[in-house]
């Protein structure tokens, strides 16, 4: 069974520290990583949060990446792709000798946070050696067991929630005006509306940090 992992990595034990630490206030999510014949890997990612030309500035002499391109900019944040030259030993490592996944990365000027799937505990472990081997600071923060579809464990919902969440859109809940109300689809599901409250407030809690952030609260199962 796959396991989801998340780490946290000091930034100068990764890409654009030199960057980051120039200009604090962005922050860095990957969106997509290639790896090259070469064993480099070329990602692709966000950067927000602040001034762009001062992140640029740093970023022409951060030794780390080179051949920097801007694709997009969507209001005040643009999509980079470039090539990864320093400190990404990790997730070469990870990536192509393991074949585990990048599922996320977050960078800010203190760390990296990092979710990764690997294929079982052994790929887990061996990638831990790896890092202690080489002197990498890297800290596991969280491992859960991939026991529901992608969709779910993606964003950290149990099946519960799930069910909630879409048995509430096909009834119309979140439609404007709504097609039923919650005590109408409590009942629908056959329990106390204080529940499907809870499980909403789980469930939603879950989606936000799952997709803005990285480390979760522990909530309930409901």
């Amino acid at each position: 069974m796959s396991i989801i992992a998340e780490f946290s990595v000091k930034s100068d034990d990764l890409a654009l520290n030199h960057a980051l630490t120039e200009a604090p206030q962005m922050i860095v999510e990957i969106e997509q990583v290639v790896a090259t014949m070469e064993d480099r890997l070329m990602p692709y990612f966000w950067v927000s949060g602040g001034d762009h030309e001062e992140f640029e500035d740093a970023f022409q002499n951060d030794d780390s990446v080179r051949n920097a391109t801007v694709i997009d900019e969507v209001e005040d944040a643009r999509l980079y792709r470039a090539e990864w030259t320093d400190n990404v030993e990790t997730i070469i490592y990870a990536y192509v000798e393991l074949g585990a996944t990048l599922m996320q990365a977050i960078g800010k000027a203190e760390d990296w946070e990092l979710r990764m799937r690997f294929d079982n505990h052994d790929s887990l472990s061996e990638f831990q050696d790896y890092c202690d081997a080489n002197d990498i600071s890297i800290e596991l923060n969280r491992t859960q067991e991939q026991e529901q579809p992608m969709a779910s464990a993606q964003y950290d919902l149990t099946p519960t929630q799930r069910e909630t969440l879409v048995a509430a859109l096909e009834a119309g809940y979140y439609e404007t005006p709504r097609a039923v109300t919650m005590r109408e689809l409590a009942d629908q599901l056959g329990i106390a509306q204080q529940t499907l409250s809870n499980r909403f407030r789980a469930a939603y809690s879950n989606l936000v940090t799952s997709t803005l952030t990285i480390s979760h609260p522990d909530e309930s199962d409901e």
